[in-house]
């Protein structure tokens, strides 16, 4: 009689523990399915088109799970969908849009460093009325693409367009660019010095005490720029390489 209620008493357990554990895995694929919902559902008004998840997959963090899109890479996700890790940046999800944590945060950075320098210590091309708007540009003599968007001076101008520029030589400090910018920065007409230099223009170099070169290449480095020209607009975004004077007003919406 013990011997058959044992048995009994077992098998009871058994039953109870694998109907828990099936409870756990619907309870857990449900979630997974939650969340690939809501990751299509963002990751699709974010591009404006249909984003299809193939698989979604658990990982050795109880916090992650693994997201694989079709056709695309293959991203984490945190298990309910709420937020996912895309080239180093933390997006927060919702079913109608993305919103990227870490760009915001650039942003307020780039704001709030850029704002505390003084514009003397910038170049400043300067439109002949007062201006509708202003874009920070880090630049170098030796980039050809700041060549050409210096090459549209007049047209950003003519636009109500304010370029302010900073220094940031490519090759690093101890280059012929950076050389050329203190060169620039250290002459009694800078605006015109300037425009010489990209013109290709032999001027004999001059690298005066307390130029601001070295601060705005080490600006530059923490902002994150890897290139000119780079355009900060006035409300903090970071455009990299060239872009027209027409394509830039159209951004700031003063075409």
């Amino acid at each position: 009689m013990r011997r058959e209620f044992t048995k009994w008493l077992w098998a009871a357990i058994s039953l109870l523990a694998s109907t828990v554990v099936m409870t756990a895995v619907a309870s857990e694929e449900e979630r997974f399915d939650n969340a690939k919902a809501r990751l299509e559902a963002g990751l699709s008004a974010m591009v404006g088109s249909a984003i299809t998840i193939d698989r979604v997959s658990p990982t050795e963090s109880e916090d992650l799970i693994e997201v694989s899109i079709v056709g695309g890479p293959v991203v984490y996700a945190t298990r309910n969908g709420d937020f996912l890790l895309l080239n180093g940046d933390l997006l927060k999800v919702t079913p109608t849009s993305v919103s990227n944590l870490t760009e915001e945060r650039r942003i307020m950075d780039r704001l709030s460093l850029i704002g505390d320098l003084d514009t003397n210590d910038m170049i400043v091309f300067s439109p002949l009325e007062p201006p509708k708007a202003h874009i920070t540009v880090f630049t170098d003599i030796t980039c050809g693409f700041c060549r050409k968007l210096h090459l549209e001076m007049d047209d950003f101008n003519r636009r109500g367009i304010e370029v302010r520029y900073l220094a940031f030589p490519r090759g690093g400090m101890a280059s012929q660019g950076a050389k050329q910018l203190a060169t620039a920065w250290c002459a009694r007409n800078r605006e015109s010095t300037l425009t010489s230099l990209k013109a290709g223009v032999e001027i004999p170099l001059n690298d005066c005490e307390g130029n601001p070169v070295a601060e705005h290449y080490a600006l530059g480095n923490r902002l994150g720029v890897r290139g000119t020209p780079a355009i900060v607009t006035s409300d903090g975004q970071m455009i990299p390489g060239y872009r027209s004077a027409s394509d830039i007003a159209s951004l700031l919406g003063i075409e």
